[in-house]
């Protein structure tokens, strides 16, 4: 018994390691695109509070339009990590170049969303002396669009043969560039206009593109990539495999696009009850959002080790990928909020020095303490899920979790008198825990119940995998 218990352990600290190696780099280069979006505000904020307002409104259209592509896109990473494990080489090449394929009919179309999203600010009430620059803003990070789709492609084919270090470095050498042309385009250097704030649009879209080429560099000369052969043939629509990405991945862009737009409902719903409310609310969100990057990060590492196991046909291994990506992520969460938790006004001070800003947003900081821990525990639930390519049921768990117990509870105790009398933004952030404690357990219910079926099909006769080439065994 104590040699099982030794056994168990010790394959368990293994799959740890394996998973801190794997997500290092993923949170490195989530902080950098960050960083990216940190920098826009920055420079644009010393401008104009006008040029910031352009760039925030901007922000708050393509963000949701452009996490609905990029989680359509993320198919990629449980269908190469599954294939790979199967040792399914050519397969691979296949099925990324239908990605790149589908990836760039998404971005053309989103191309003119933007570029006409005259009526979205109308709609949205934009100060009518931001709108112009915001839509010249969006303007030209349409341009952007292409580089972005293909980039992302590139990323998750890379990360789905477990090759995560190269997203890292493009998103580290894309950061300087990404400061330097801002400087550039929004002060008018080298000889050019000042553009201000939709500097930061141009700015961007010269960004993605040169993460896109240095990533297809990358992959284009890279020894571990040669096997999938994704140069070998011309990339002609194969409508069936099209089919099977929009099947696995269209959840997954709406389950990001469901959670994006609950926080832009708040953020309009609150914006009635003041500024240094809604200026807290935004603090307390920044800060989440920071911290977020952690355990999706390691939720992406998760989805590729759990694909990886089942394409090679080791579902225990896939269950103690899964549990074991859960458990790091909910004592990471646990650390940070403690940390949270007792030391709210050192984080609020980071962001403002309006005391009453700073006092709200205290009071918003140790709500938001609680909202990590079942926001690291849903996130590592869904990249377990879709490491099992199960993505339908999960999206409506996540859409009845944020719409219909997250956003009601918030909306009853922040603006109405239901509960007694009206709480305002910390309300809101009852609610999001409620949304989030509620996705955390239904999703973790439904790891459950897939886990044990796939267990049940590995004994039985409908498991069939393709034998494993041995040279495709191994994370690299």
């Amino acid at each position: 018994m104590e040699n099982t218990l030794s056994t168990k352990r010790q394959r368990a600290l293994r799959e740890l390691r394996t998973l801190l190696l794997l997500s290092g780099p993923i949170i490195a280069a989530q902080i950098s695109q960050s960083t990216m979006g940190f920098i826009d505000t920055v420079m644009a904020g010393r401008v104009s509070s006008v040029d910031l307002a352009a760039v925030a409104m901007g922000s708050s259209i393509w963000h949701p339009v452009f996490l609905f592509m990029l989680g359509i896109l993320m198919a990629v990473t449980p269908s190469v990590a599954q294939l790979h494990g199967a040792g399914a080489r050519e397969e691979i090449g296949h099925h990324v170049r239908q990605a790149l394929l589908l990836g760039g009919v998404l971005s053309l179309a989103i191309i003119p969303v933007l570029r006409h999203a005259g009526p979205v600010l109308a709609w949205m009430n934009v100060d009518p002396v931001a709108a112009p620059k915001t839509l010249a803003y969006l303007n030209g990070i349409s341009w952007g669009m292409p580089a972005i789709a293909g980039f992302f492609v590139l990323r998750h084919f890379s990360e789905g043969l477990s090759c995560s270090k190269p997203s890292m470095m493009v998103g580290l050498l894309a950061l300087p560039l990404n400061a330097t042309t801002n400087y550039v385009l929004i002060y008018g250097k080298l000889g050019l206009p000042a553009m201000g704030g939709p500097g930061c649009g141009w700015a961007t879209a010269l960004t993605l593109w040169f993460m896109f080429l240095v990533m297809l560099v990358i992959v284009r000369r890279g020894i571990v990539y040669q096997a999938s052969r994704l140069f070998g043939a011309l990339p002609r629509p194969d409508w069936q495999e099209i089919v099977q990405i929009l099947r696995l991945g269209l959840p997954i862009g709406l389950s990001l696009f469901v959670e994006a737009s609950i926080f832009a409902v708040i953020a309009l719903l609150i914006g009635s009850l003041g500024a240094d409310i809604v200026a807290a609310h935004q603090i307390c969100l920044s800060f989440a959002t920071l911290v977020f990057m952690v355990p999706m990060s390691i939720a992406s590492a998760i989805s590729i080790r759990v694909g990886w196991a089942l394409g090679h046909g080791d579902i225990p291994l896939a269950k103690r990928a899964g549990y074991t990506g859960i458990a790091l992520n909910a004592c990471i969460a646990l650390c940070t909020s403690t940390l949270c938790f007792l030391f709210p006004e050192p984080v609020a001070a980071i962001y403002t020095d309006n005391p009453q800003v700073r006092q709200l947003a205290v009071s918003l900081l140790t709500l938001g303490a609680l909202f990590q821990v079942s926001d690291a525990i849903q996130v590592s639930t869904s990249g377990a899920l879709r490491g099992y390519k199960d993505t339908r049921v999960p999206m409506f768990l996540l859409i009845f979790a944020y719409w219909g117990i997250g956003l009601p509870i918030g909306y009853s105790l922040g603006l109405t008198t239901l509960w007694g009398a009206p709480m305002g933004a910390r309300g809101f952030w009852i609610g999001l825990i409620a949304g989030l404690t509620c996705a955390a357990v239904l999703l973790s219910l439904r790891l459950v119940r897939v886990s044990r079926k796939f267990r049940r099909r590995s004994s039985g006769s409908n498991w069939n995998l393709p034998n494993p080439d041995p040279s495709m065994l191994s994370p690299q």
